[in-house]
């Protein structure tokens, strides 16, 4: 017996379920056919068509800020690398598979001043640009779906139907990118007409959402063949700069969807603590549907429950998950009379594994609260198969919450919670800039944070309702301190170990001024001495540069500059940090930094000095 009396309703919750939002699950195989949740090997280069030259398979790749398209390579597996010769142009890369509606995912990295391109089914180029810095991008920027080409139109109008990303969130050259796409095909229908567009479904780069259901009217410029297709080759573009790719995830969806046929339902109005005997209730109303669905004749306002049975014909066997959402109280899934989902609220999750064939379905849907608006959803998903809809999406959502955003037209200052991984600091200003580059300060550790590039604040978690104090940032985010403590520390010899609290040192905030164009410059005690500490934007937008000045520094102070799995020394006085996550460069190129080793970490950490300066590059 389910029983539905424990349920309590969410007043008023987020959007709980978005039907429209599709999850991604992101696999890629090597093989000629390829296949559901494999991974790309770059063991060699055998997933590709005849490969050229200028591709080849690395296992460490860096590039240099000072020199263009240039990378360097180091022996071994895992990375794929274009290197075409100096001042000739290399060829693309096509793959010995085919795919119609893909999920892909990767990490790329670029050398200063590189130009590369992803050509899903070889036709619809997403642009991979070094567009670091770049204030207001275009379609041909980093992240950017490609222009179509007319040349009939005079010069300067041949381009059309670009799409430029959101905000730029690009990445400096020799850092690693991470991008997600999906992207649903073209449709056509049996006689090989095109019924539908090809639609980039979402692209998000480096954790940012840059494009959202962008329909693609035809190929992009330089597409393999100007036609359009059911499928075609992942194609990577190596013509022109040089760039490395590793981590390529992909699902190809090419399995056929399972199909609900047969839909009856029986509406009983009343409201009910447990499932009732629906052998002995009489109902309400009865009828059948074209499809599962919640605009149903009879149902009422109020309280009531509805009983669907159908059938669900499965053509592919597979581990089937299902999310039902029923807004305004509990719903469940019963297939072959085996429970699936259980009623806990307004959301259920389930899984189960089906043999291809016809299997009973029964789904009930409980509304218990008064204001919501009835609407009930159903979505499946199997490896092979890309989250739908199997129920009418033209249903009612949930309230849906207006953001609360706050953006940086001058230099802004927000105080907030802000949290970072495993903390939430209490006491953090926020510092956004007119040059898209910010950053979060811990008033009780005397350090940034984190830094990020793009829009400034959603402070919905803050504002709305009652909120929770704390503020989300709304671009591209770099951690600084994964390790929160204070910048400052007194060790007794370099390899001492940092203390995690503020004990013994006298350590004081001072709060902030502000300059005459709203700039703030920290202060604080520790130690007995007085800091200064002060953030500004780099020139182009590159990062952050940070002063701290010290009044009278004791020999045995040292500053943390940097926490991470891996630090190392690309040149004099530049180091970057964790797996190519960022550059720090020191205003001394000869001071007397320190990369040591404390609890399987590295940090790098050096004496404090009455002035030390470095610039923070992402």
């Amino acid at each position: 017996m389910l029983r539905w009396n424990k349920f309590r309703p969410k007043l008023k919750q987020l959007r709980v379920y978005d039907r429209r939002t599709l999850v991604l699950m992101l696999s890629i195989g090597s093989c000629q056919q390829l296949m559901a949740q494999n991974k790309l090997p770059l063991a060699d280069l055998s997933a590709f068509q005849q490969p050229a030259a200028n591709w080849r398979i690395a296992g460490g790749v860096k590039a240099d800020l000072q020199q263009q398209n240039v990378l360097q390579t180091t022996e071994g597996t895992g990375i794929l690398v274009n290197l075409p010769a100096k001042n000739t142009h290399g060829q693309d890369l096509f793959s010995n598979w085919q795919h119609g509606d893909l999920d892909l995912e990767l990490d790329y990295l670029m050398s200063k001043g590189s130009n590369s391109g992803i050509y899903l089914q070889g036709r619809y180029e997403i642009q991979l640009l070094d567009s670091w810095g770049t204030a207001a991008p275009r379609a041909s920027d980093n992240g950017g779906v490609y222009e179509r080409w007319n040349d009939s139109q005079p010069a300067g109008q041949q381009g059309y139907d670009g799409h430029a990303p959101r905000q730029n969130v690009s990445r400096a050259p020799g850092l690693w990118q991470h991008m997600k796409i999906s992207f649903q095909a073209p449709r056509f229908d049996a006689a090989g007409n095109k019924i539908a567009d090809a639609v980039i479904l979402k692209l998000v780069l480096n954790g940012v959402t840059i494009h959202e259901n962008v329909v693609l009217s035809g190929p992009t410029r330089g597409a393999v063949q100007n036609n359009e297709v059911a499928e075609g080759p992942l194609r990577i573009q190596g013509d022109h700069g040089t760039v490395a790719f590793r981590n390529i995830v992909v699902n190809n969806y090419n399995a056929p969807r399972p199909e609900l046929q047969d839909v009856k339902y029986s509406v009983y109005k009343g409201r009910f603590d447990k499932e009732p005997d629906f052998n002995t209730l009489k109902p309400a109303t009865t009828g059948t549907s074209a499809q599962l669905t919640s605009n149903i004749n009879g149902l009422p306002d109020n309280e009531f429950v509805v009983r669907y049975t159908a059938t669900l014909v499965v053509k592919k066997a597979g581990d089937y998950g299902f999310n039902l959402h029923t807004s305004g109280g509990p719903g469940a899934l019963k297939i072959d009379n085996k429970p699936v989902i259980t009623p806990r609220g307004w959301d259920g999750h389930g899984n189960v594994s089906l043999e291809p064939g016809n299997h009973a379905v029964e789904v009930l849907y409980g509304k218990t609260t008064d204001w919501a608006k009835a609407s009930l959803t159903l979505a499946v998903k199997e490896a092979g198969i890309r989250e739908f809809v199997i129920s009418d999406a033209n249903v009612p959502a949930d309230d849906i919450t207006d953001p609360i955003l706050v953006t940086a037209n001058e230099n802004t200052v927000l105080r907030s919670f802000m949290d970072i991984p495993g903390k939430r600091v209490v006491h953090a200003v926020s510092v956004g800039s007119p040059a898209k580059v910010h950053y979060t300060y811990d008033m009780d550790n005397g350090q940034p944070v984190q830094v990020w590039r793009g829009e400034f604040l959603n402070t919905t978690p803050m504002w709305h309702d009652r909120g929770d104090g704390s503020s989300r940032p709304m671009g591209t985010v770099q951690v600084l301190t994964p390790q929160v403590a204070l910048a400052i520390e007194k060790l007794s010899g370099k390899d001492a170990a940092w203390t995690n609290d503020t004990t013994g040192t006298g350590y004081r905030p001072a709060g902030y001024t502000l300059d005459e164009t709203g700039k703030p410059t920290f202060q604080y005690q520790v130690y007995g001495t007085a800091v200064t500490d002060d953030i500004s934007v780099l020139p182009e937008n590159q990062g952050i540069h940070r002063t701290v000045t010290v009044a009278q520094p004791a020999a045995d102070l040292y500053l943390r500059i940097a926490v991470a799995d891996n630090i190392e020394q690309v040149a004099p006085g530049m180091y970057v940090i964790g797996d190519k996550s960022y550059y720090v460069k020191m205003d001394d190129t000869k001071a007397n930094a320190i990369i040591r080793n404390q609890n399987g970490r590295a940090e790098l950490i050096m004496p404090v000095q009455a002035k030390t300066g470095y610039a923070v590059i992402f």
